[in-house]
């Protein structure tokens, strides 16, 4: 997966190891995590930190929680779970259908990761 800088290109002293690159004396891998980014969009971001706290949450449940559309709703959680980090359960009640959302365990271990690496970018950022 690619770094992204915090910093622009021209801020960062370019070197060929990547280790020993730095951004105003700190390395740059502290202050560039590897945020999946999958997860840091903000709709996403909101599906896997609401599935993190809920045992699972409904289709419907997640529309009001995000405030959004049937179908932005759709798309992010289908590109989740494509990458397995939600799982979709499909029944009815009665005739009516209900989708129901749960977390897997990898989307639990990347949303993990991708706060440990954001709490990291906040600790370089409050040191300077």
């Amino acid at each position: 997966m690619a770094k992204h800088s915090a910093l622009p290109d021209d801020r960062r002293k370019q070197s060929t190891d990547p280790k020993l690159r730095t951004v105003k004396g700190r390395p740059a891998d502290v202050l560039t995590p590897d945020l999946d980014r999958l997860i840091h969009e903000r709709m996403r971001l909101g599906i896997v930190s609401a599935l993190a706290v809920n045992d699972e949450l409904s289709f419907n449940d997640l529309k009001k929680l995000m405030k959004t559309t049937d179908g932005n709703l759709s798309v992010h959680a289908r590109k989740l779970e494509d990458a397995e980090y939600i799982t979709c359960t499909k029944s009815f009640e009665g005739r009516v259908p209900r989708t129901e959302y749960r977390l897997t365990s990898a989307g639990r271990r990347a949303l993990e990761r991708y706060l440990d690496h954001m709490e990291a970018l906040i600790r370089a950022t409050r040191d300077r």
